[in-house]
């Protein structure tokens, strides 16, 4: 039986082409605490928790507008709309609201 945090880790892997590697990258944490996560053998903090729930989010949403390797490729690469800045990075400064702001603008097709 998977647990709660291991059903998010897969949408970020299925929707976002995620490795467990980028997850951890983006969350600073090791690959390892990732697949404990998974495994159900450890859980994240609670602001780590926060983060992943919203990087699933985020991701969900992206795979609405992208495949799941163009979401990965989006998450990574400088965004114009957000002030050439790149997503993942906005997200470990806890500046997620930003990237969900913009996001939000590309599925509404709204640009400013």
């Amino acid at each position: 039986m998977s647990n709660a945090i291991a059903r998010r880790l897969g949408v970020i892997e299925s929707k976002g082409s995620m490795r467990f590697a980028d997850i951890a990258n983006v969350l600073e944490v090791r690959p390892e605490t990732v697949s404990r996560w998974n495994n159900g053998k450890a859980f994240p903090h609670p602001k780590t928790e926060k983060q992943l729930l919203e990087l699933s989010y985020i991701i969900e949403q992206l795979s609405e507008l992208y495949e799941p390797t163009e979401a990965r490729l989006w998450m990574f690469s400088r965004q114009r709309l957000l002030n050439n800045q790149i997503p993942a990075e906005l997200i470990q400064q806890d500046r997620i609201d930003e990237v969900l702001q913009v996001v939000h603008q590309l599925r509404d097709g709204v640009f400013l």
